[in-house]
């Protein structure tokens, strides 16, 4: 990617580079890159496998500028969507400057923390092991002492940091610090003031995805997909927004639905108070649920919904 030439006003040099967020699912990277920022670019719940492609979120000083690249959580693929989940992952780590590695220290390792270790322990570039979820943990020490364990043969530098994402906003800005001290010198990737890479209607779509994966039960958040087909905004202000809630069988519609339209009202409803905070303007949601049929196996269906 092309820099920015962006030194300060007084011609110091610029430092930038590329953070990659990564760890198996639901220990908190989507909630970190969030605190990171003091905004939200990525979609959270209490659902693992939230995150679904690489989301940038941008920070910038007047010399200095991160770019989170917050990854899917690391896990045995399932379908071609879970292939192209891992397939974000390992693409975030083939070119970036810093590595956080998230853990949940509310558990031991797992199976599928072996296998971010794995991916990340012979990188040669500077790793964060981050304990998150500290506040919420019986045993914090014991737990940080596992997951270092699955680096002993690391030779490359390595921090440890024990946090709540949270609920920790100082520890959260004290090692947003250490990754500013940590990049390399280059100019500016993107413009100062930027705060993600994705367009409006790809956050939105998000927003809307994150209120139908908590309201919706079972495994059927999984197979849900949005996306924003039209954006306008009117000259009073509002901002006109209308959506798709894609889902991969007609049973699956109904359920989204829900009966009188109870349950689709319920997901617009959160979905637009978060977006008129976010935008500070009032919105006007409109929802539709359509049926691709098999979509998470269909690689023509997945471009189409963005996920390539």
């Amino acid at each position: 990617m092309t820099g920015f030439p962006s030194p300060d006003a007084d011609g110091a040099a610029t430092h930038s580079g590329f953070v990659a967020i990564v760890g198996k699912p639901n220990v908190g990277k989507s909630t970190l890159l969030n605190a990171f920022l003091n905004t939200k670019v990525a979609p959270t719940s209490p659902r693992p496998q939230t995150t679904r492609r690489g989301v940038r979120g941008i920070h910038s000083t007047d010399t200095h500028q991160i770019v989170f690249v917050d990854t899917p959580g690391l896990h045995k693929p399932k379908d071609a969507l879970g292939k192209y989940m891992n397939q974000e992952v390992h693409s975030a780590l083939s070119d970036v400057d810093v590595i956080l590695w998230v853990v949940d220290l509310r558990h031991p390792p797992t199976e599928e923390d072996g296998l971010v270790a794995r991916q990340v322990r012979d990188l040669p570039k500077p790793l964060f092991l981050i304990g998150n979820k500290t506040d919420a943990a019986k045993y914090p020490d014991e737990a940080m002492k596992l997951y270092r364990a699955l680096l002993e043969e690391r030779t490359g530098e390595t921090h440890e940091v024990m946090l709540s994402a949270q609920n920790s906003p100082e520890a959260v800005g004290t090692l947003r610090e250490q990754i500013l001290d940590a990049l390399p010198e280059n100019p500016f990737f993107f413009p100062r003031g930027a705060a993600s890479d994705q367009s409006r209607e790809q956050w939105a779509a998000e927003i809307i995805r994150e209120e139908a994966m908590k309201k919706l039960r079972d495994e059927l958040p999984y197979a849900v997909a949005t996306r924003v087909n039209r954006w306008t905004e009117r000259e009073d202000g509002l901002q006109r927004i209308e959506g798709e809630i894609v889902v991969e069988k007609n049973a699956h519609k109904g359920m989204v639905i829900g009966a009188g339209g109870k349950q689709l009202r319920e997901i617009g409803q959160a979905a637009r108070k978060q977006l008129e905070v976010f935008l500070n303007r009032k919105v006007f949601l409109g929802l539709e649920v359509i049926v691709i049929p098999g979509w998470r196996e269909d690689e023509e269906a997945l471009r189409e919904l963005g996920y390539e």
